[in-house]
């Protein structure tokens, strides 16, 4: 595919998505399996900042628009419309929770696009550890299979929020408990 091509297919990939949902929610992705699929030069960074042609999209509202027809299946990540299937690249997760909250029973968190999630059954916290640093990379499963990386001042909220169970530290949310990794012994 040259280039030039993804330029127009980039517009092209935004009206297509604005057109599905305006102000309806989410777009239903996960039906759709369009005829046409290929790859387009899109990057979500592990910082979750999304690049094009290795230039950022500045524009929040077209981040956000691509946000919503973003869909993880076996192969990849996509962005699908009912017409087009373009795979992009994805460093590690395609968001980033940059706030939480706690709301009675629930940690409600935000994402870097605008996404608000409550954790709970539907919606666990994951802590893996980096292979690289052995630092825990904590993880909010936002929908469909998508997460967001917990960023560390968020996840530093959390470790705040926690309580001990057993040899765990962990929080609740929604009636689930989530552990954020071993508690420390005591230095006796």
């Amino acid at each position: 595919m040259a280039q030039t091509s993804d330029k127009p297919r980039l517009e092209t990939l935004a009206e297509t998505a604005k057109a599905q949902a305006p102000g309806r929610g989410l777009p239903p992705v996960h039906l759709w399996n369009p005829p046409h699929s290929g790859e387009i030069d899109i990057v979500i960074r592990k910082d979750g900042g999304w690049t094009h042609e290795g230039r950022p999209i500045v524009r929040e509202a077209l981040v956000r628009l691509f946000s919503t027809i973003l869909r993880r299946d076996p192969d990849g990540f996509w962005l699908v419309t009912p017409v087009e299937k373009m795979k992009v690249v994805v460093e590690d997760a395609p968001f980033v929770a940059v706030r939480v909250d706690r709301e009675g029973e629930a940690l409600r968190f935000v994402t870097n696009v605008g996404d608000v999630v409550e954790a709970g059954p539907d919606n666990p916290i994951r802590v893996a550890l980096d292979e690289a640093t052995a630092e825990p990379r904590p993880y909010l499963h936002v929908r469909r299979g998508l997460e967001a990386l917990i960023a560390r001042p968020v996840f530093y909220e959390l470790v705040e929020m926690a309580e001990e169970r057993g040899r765990s530290l962990g929080v609740t949310s929604n009636g689930a408990w989530f552990s954020l990794g071993a508690a420390e012994a005591d230095a006796s």
